[in-house]
């Protein structure tokens, strides 16, 4: 390269830092033209510092020329990754659609790309976000545990994997309190055969759940409403066993004394055999006629 042309790109270079310093003032990102010295560079810097900054749009604008307009650039699946940032954060109805699409378009066009399992969270993300409260329809919880299993599948040597673990898991713990609410409202409805079934329900889909200390303490109260206290005893020792710290607590170890006590003065009589039909203890086979 002649002096001449260098002096003319550094030149250029400069021109093009002074134009996106005074755009960086403004609401809107400059454009660039696809041949300007490293503007795919330039846009992406831009672009991640405006995303930085929370300024959604302007790092859009930076991020969508570079998706449009330089499809060699290096840079072109991190700024789509950057386009579905932006409209994560601006955690909108509407911006979580938008990132969603990018997400998966992402996930689509570079399948073994570094980025993929960031994609692949991200997009387990933009559900998690709009998980609303237990007693709402749970279709984006749902829609979130999905996603995150997709990505313990594809990417289990993930860096984001503890993250994705934390996630899945108030995602869990989300939908697991909605069905702990319907049993909840069927124990204080006295319906307890209901319950019963919903809380043995919840606890054989999900016997992690975080806060079962509670699904113990009132399905193991439903049992005893039904005079099933050799099946309620377990749950409630269960309760003081695994928990160290829960307001059911004291009112388990009564009731795990109480039943121990109601069992030991009245055993469960064992089974015996059923007597054969008076008169045929003694009979054989019926002869042949003659």
């Amino acid at each position: 390269m002649s002096m001449h042309t260098a002096h003319r790109s550094l030149a250029a270079f400069v021109l093009i830092l002074a134009a996106l310093t005074a755009a960086a003032c403004g609401s809107r990102a400059v454009r660039l033209p696809p041949g300007a010295f490293e503007a795919d560079k330039v846009l992406f810097e831009r672009g991640t510092a405006a995303l930085n900054e929370r300024r959604w749009y302007t790092a859009r604008e930076y991020f969508r020329q570079i998706v449009d307009g330089y499809p060699q650039s290096e840079y072109r699946a991190h700024a789509k990754l950057g386009l579905g940032d932006t409209y994560l954060g601006e955690s909108t109805p509407e911006s979580f659609v938008l990132a969603i699409n990018e997400y998966r378009e992402f996930l689509n066009f570079f399948p073994t790309h570094a980025r993929a399992d960031y994609a692949q969270f991200k997009l387990a993300m933009s559900y998690y976000y709009q998980m609303p409260k237990a007693e709402r329809d749970q279709t984006h919880t749902k829609e979130a545990l999905e996603e995150f299993d997709v990505f313990f599948e594809r990417f289990p040597n993930s860096a984001l994997m503890p993250e994705a673990k934390t996630r899945w898991r108030e995602a869990r713990d989300r939908l697991s309190e909605s069905e702990y609410k319907v049993g909840l409202f069927y124990y204080r409805a006295r319906w307890y055969p209901g319950a019963i079934d919903r809380f043995k329900a919840l606890l054989k889909d999900d016997p992690s759940y975080t806060h079962r200390d509670a699904v113990y303490y009132y399905l193991g109260e439903s049992l005893v409403k039904v005079k099933l206290e050799a099946e309620a005893l377990p749950l409630f020792e269960k309760l003081v066993a695994e928990f160290v710290q829960s307001e059911h607590l004291e009112a388990a170890r009564q009731r795990v004394e109480e039943l121990k006590a109601q069992l030991a003065a009245n055993p469960k009589p064992e089974a015996t055999p059923p007597k054969p039909p008076s008169g045929t203890e003694r009979e054989g086979p019926a002869s042949p006629a003659a």
